[in-house]
């Protein structure tokens, strides 16, 4: 914990520094040192994305950055702005901040922490982004701007990869300063995002403060705009944001405040079609041919195995294509597990939104309705998986209560759920034996005294080299790839090779070439099924 305070009391300067930069170029989104803040960490993960196309986001980068940083938040006099707070604001503010890196601080419990997270953040800042990378592993097909964004302070101020931390201390002091207390009231479930370098939490918070920014009247058309394109490049089931902004915006600025969110979303594209080979994951459309598209047996096994988690993997492939479109809705609402429940909830949920929206008659809510409703038609569409639609009750709570949240209900709820939640965290045997189809709540840990100065993580450090063709890989004694050396390749992903019988290769000798795949060779495929054989 001791650790992750220190991070914070340098990476916010950072921020603020570069932020300071940002608001001199482009402007400033809303007045005070929040906006700073977001503006830091707009800037600075944007600055890095480009980067990372050519080089990797090393230890050189990020003490360049750090240097350009601090000098620019003592150049600029960016800390005058950290007196805005009365004492009182100040005391809550620390005490909260110590409650969210103690939250931080616990092992991380998350799967994709495993399988999805470090491993992008270990090959960003290792080589950067590399073209047909999705070619190595699918899963980096998908590798968010926020994961960039990790990277570039992962060889230095955070190590343990808990930016998570700094971007709620920030979101808090966006509260203080706006008097958002609805945002701090729904805050609580935010401290289950600190431990991974989760694209949920900056994602959902960020939406919601621009959402408040625009309900309270903001017309900052163009930043208001480039910000949500940003939180879709984070997480792309964030698309009702934009959308609703561009809506929101169209009539009275005609198209004129575009240019920057433009600007943001064409780099987020190029990266996906360098790493991807397509515009958006994981939508097949809009091939422009080139050499480095992923094998379409592999993209078909995980559009297959989205659709089986939408049905909490309870039943095959052929089974579900032989569903009804009253199985389909009958199965998604009967899972044995508390996700049932949740989408109980999300379609009453929308229900009531509904009738709110008709209700109120305001223009506003009209088209947030619209965006809402677009957004649940993708995702209901590609793979009706809860987690990707968990935003929308923080959005309907927002809209529909937020005004009448006050200061002391809201910190009272967030202190009751951090007590609950920190308890669960300390004693998740609790979790385990009650809520057992909770699968998270298995891999949580407990509470250690060592996370009280350093946050807990997992060293397992156990795996095998091989080679296949031209490519040298690594391949860990355990499910996940979480710490093992770059190419890693995981049990799971070469076993699905094997089956479609191709295997990624470099194109050059030079990993940072790139990577396409080629079909096995009956040696080759008889060598990778000995290396299937040993895990």
């Amino acid at each position: 914990m001791l650790i992750i305070i220190l991070s914070i009391i340098i990476i916010i300067p950072v921020l603020a520094g570069f932020g300071e930069i940002f608001q001199r170029i482009f402007g400033k989104i809303w007045s005070g040192l929040s906006a700073q803040l977001f503006s830091g960490v707009f800037f600075l993960a944007m600055i890095w994305q480009v980067l990372a196309f050519f080089i990797p986001l090393n230890i050189w980068v990020e003490s360049i950055s750090l240097g350009i940083g601090i000098l620019a938040f003592f150049y600029f006099k960016s800390y005058q702005n950290f007196t805005s707070f009365t004492k009182n604001e100040i005391f809550k503010i620390l005490l909260l901040t110590i409650i969210v890196a103690f939250a931080g601080s616990y092992y991380p419990f998350i799967l994709d922490h495993f399988g999805y997270y470090v491993p992008s953040v270990n090959w960003l800042h290792e080589f950067g982004l590399t073209k047909g990378l999705a070619n190595l592993n699918l899963i980096y097909a998908q590798m968010s701007v926020w994961h960039i964004f990790q990277a570039g302070f992962s060889n230095i101020l955070d190590v343990l990869l808990r930016i998570n931390v700094v971007f709620l201390v920030i979101y808090l002091l966006y509260i203080f300063e706006k008097k958002a207390w609805s945002l701090l009231f729904i805050s609580p479930i935010f401290l289950l995002f600190l431990q991974s370098p989760s694209p949920d939490l900056p994602a959902i918070a960020l939406s919601l403060i621009i959402l408040n920014e625009i309900l309270k009247g903001n017309q900052n058309a163009k930043l208001l705009f480039a910000f949500s394109v940003f939180v879709f490049s984070i997480k792309p089931t964030m698309v009702w944001l934009p959308i609703f902004v561009f809506l929101y915006f169209l009539k009275r600025e005609h198209f004129k405040f575009l240019g920057l969110g433009l600007v943001v979303l064409g780099i987020y594209i190029f990266k996906n079609i360098w790493v991807f080979g397509y515009p958006f994951f994981p939508v097949q459309l809009f091939d422009i041919g080139v050499s480095w598209l992923p094998n379409a047996e592999i993209l078909k096994q995980s559009s297959e195995v989205a659709i089986l988690k939408t049905y909490d993997l309870k039943f095959t492939i052929s089974e579900i294509q032989q569903f009804t479109i009253w199985d389909y809705i009958y199965h998604w609402f009967t899972l044995h597990s508390y996700k049932k429940y949740i989408h109980i909830a999300f379609v009453l949920l929308m229900v009531i939104y509904t009738i709110f929206t008709f209700v109120k008659k305001q223009k506003t809510l009209y088209l947030l309705w619209i965006a809402m409703l677009l957004k649940t038609i993708f995702v209901l569409y590609f793979s009706a998986q809860f987690r990707f639609f968990i935003d929308v009750f923080f959005v309907a709570f927002v809209v529909m209560v937020g005004s009448k949240v006050k200061e002391k209900i809201s910190l009272l709820s967030f202190s009751l759920g951090a007590v609950i939640i920190l308890f669960l965290m300390s004693f998740p045997k609790i979790l385990q034996s009650q809520v057992r189809s909770f699968k998270l709540g298995h891999y949580m840990q407990g509470f250690t005294v060592t996370q009280l100065y350093k946050p807990a993580v997992f060293e397992l450090n156990s795996y095998q080299t091989f080679k296949i063709g031209n490519l040298d890989f690594n391949v860990p004694n355990y499910d996940l790839s979480f710490d093992t050396p770059q190419p890693s390749i995981s049990p799971y992903s070469v076993k699905k090779y094997y089956e479609a019988e191709i295997f990624p290769q470099k194109i050059s000798e030079n990993v940072q070439d790139g990577f396409v795949w080629k079909k096995l060779s009956p040696e080759e495929k008889e060598k990778l099924k000995k290396i299937i054989s040993k895990f």
